[in-house]
């Protein structure tokens, strides 16, 4: 097995080769119970208390496939533009991992419900670069361990692990691409996007919660490389469990690097799965990579096929919502954002967070400005994406709405808001509890604006000579006298009342 640490620069590497991608994104189904059995699927709750007896496969135990998660399994391939099977059946999948009870994993092989389809993905420059679904299969999730005693919660280092089955048997719906070639440079870009498409598609389908950071999405990310020119693949690596877009990005950018050091170092890339390292943004080898005859499918004697018909696939179609990328143009038209303002908040992940905000009763301009502004400011501060910043919807309209009544400016909504995301309250309630309201009271803007006066006279002069924007020069003054939280509008109507103009 190769230990080569050493890295090729990602431009240096894509001169000699090409990169190679397959994506398995596996969803999550937010059914009110697990895929083969009655227990509540939910998340959060006491370890290792929704298991049943089918869950942890103990003996005598017959499951009884979910069919509402079929159903959304159906939706998730038409949105897709998939074919749907007429008849397919499950398999078993047989390999021993502490957190799956049964020795095997309920999954499809050669028979998926859903199968050749495709998706168009939108790249940042509003290119459109088209993915091949190679299948989407039905199957049952693994239950979760927690790594314990290491530095970094993961199983190196670890002194012993926990087993929660709780997730044992949830449904899922796995996403297979097929060989994904000549995105080029674009590579790590495409892979973000892709991802990012599948996890806005199984929301908007309402079949998801789609929250990455749970695990309802998660990615393996296929990388080799093969020689510019060359017609055979390269040996894949797979990246395991990646859960936030940015990793996946990352992940690909660096195996990319990564496989372009083995190769020109003489080496052969080992068939592998890899761990992604979120800290370092690098990638360890983990096991030997499994082919299907390793898993010994064989179908699952205790299911019937499942058998669809014309007339169920045409009542599930007709659910269908509006597809993304329509509702994106629909909204890019009732929004009136330019092309370029629209791409950027596609671009940032923010098209459901700005419509929320317009939906809580703000304006587009003003939900724009807020989480395209502000709110994408902090969240590259603090190297998070937007949506986990803790920022809501109802948040920024209260925040607006306290503006408009001028209760406080722009400059202190900022204030606010560090202290409503400190945990200090609603956006009132920071301004009451801190006092932090603008100051409008005539009385005390005068006396600011009097020292002010007398300290700058020649401003007063140019003011008086007619120079009117020179009265941004006393507006600082009375600004710091008042701790920022003068009307700045009011300081310009008292200044021009006292100099008779």
């Amino acid at each position: 097995m190769s230990t080569t640490e050493e890295l090729v620069d990602f431009d240096v590497a894509l001169e000699k080769y090409d990169p190679v991608l397959g994506f398995e994104v596996h969803v999550e189904l937010n059914t009110k119970t697990k895929m083969f059995s009655d227990a509540p699927n939910a998340f959060g709750d006491v370890p290792n208390t929704n298991v049943t007896p089918v869950d942890l496969g103990l003996p005598g135990v017959l499951p009884v496939v979910n069919k509402t998660a079929v159903e959304y399994s159906i939706l998730i391939g038409l949105a897709l533009n998939c074919k749907i099977a007429e008849s397919c059946r499950f398999a078993r999948k047989n390999y021993f991992y502490p957190d799956t009870p049964k020795n095997f994993q309920t999954s499809q092989y050669d028979e998926p419900i859903a199968y050749d389809g495709y998706i168009d993905i939108e790249l940042e420059d509003g290119e459109v670069f088209r993915v091949e679904i190679e299948r989407a299969h039905m199957e049952e999730d693994a239950g979760k361990l927690t790594h314990m005693g290491g530095s970094t919660g993961r199983i190196q280092g670890a002194e012993f692990s926990l087993v929660d089955y709780n997730r044992a048997g949830v449904p899922l719906v796995e996403i297979v691409t097929k060989p994904i070639v000549g995105a080029g440079k674009r590579a790590p870009e495409l892979a973000r996007a892709y991802v990012g498409a599948i996890r806005e598609i199984v929301k908007n389908l309402n079949v998801s919660d789609a929250k990455m950071e749970r695990g309802n999405v998660r990615c393996d990310a296929n990388v080799s490389l093969m020689l510019k020119g060359a017609d055979k693949f390269g040996t894949r690596s797979e990246t395991k469990n990646v859960n936030s877009l940015r990793a996946v990005e990352h992940a690909v950018h660096f195996e990319i690097e990564r496989h372009a050091a083995v190769l020109e170092s003489g080496q052969k890339v080992v068939q592998e799965t890899r761990h992604w390292h979120e800290d370092t943004r690098t990638t360890t080898s983990g096991r030997p990579k499994s082919d299907a005859d390793d898993y010994r499918y064989f179908p699952e004697p205790d299911l019937v096929p499942v058998v669809t018909t014309p007339e169920w696939i045409e009542e599930l179609r007709a659910r269908l919502p509006e597809p993304p990328a329509e509702r994106r143009k629909r909204l890019k038209a009732e929004w009136g954002y330019s092309d370029a303002e629209f791409r950027d908040v596609v671009n940032a992940g923010m098209t459901d967070l700005i419509s929320d905000t317009i939906a809580a009763g703000a304006t587009p301009a003003v939900a724009r400005k807020w989480w395209m502004g502000v709110v994408s400011g902090l969240a590259k501060t603090q190297d998070v994406d937007a949506a986990d910043l803790g920022v809501t919807p109802a948040t920024i309209v209260e925040l607006q709405g306290l503006i408009d009544s001028k209760k406080i400016n722009d400059k202190i909504a900022r204030q606010v808001l560090d202290f409503v995301l400190a945990g200090e309250g609603t956006p009132a309630a920071v301004v009451e509890k801190r006092n932090l309201a603008v100051v409008n009271d005539d009385s005390a803007l005068g006396a600011a604006i009097d020292e002010a006066m007398a300290q700058m006279p020649d401003v007063v002069a140019k003011i008086q000579s007619g120079k009117v924007q020179a009265i941004g020069a006393l507006i600082g003054p009375v600004m710091k006298a008042t701790r920022g939280q003068a009307d700045a509008a009011r300081v310009r109507e008292i200044v021009l009342e006292k100099l008779g103009m």
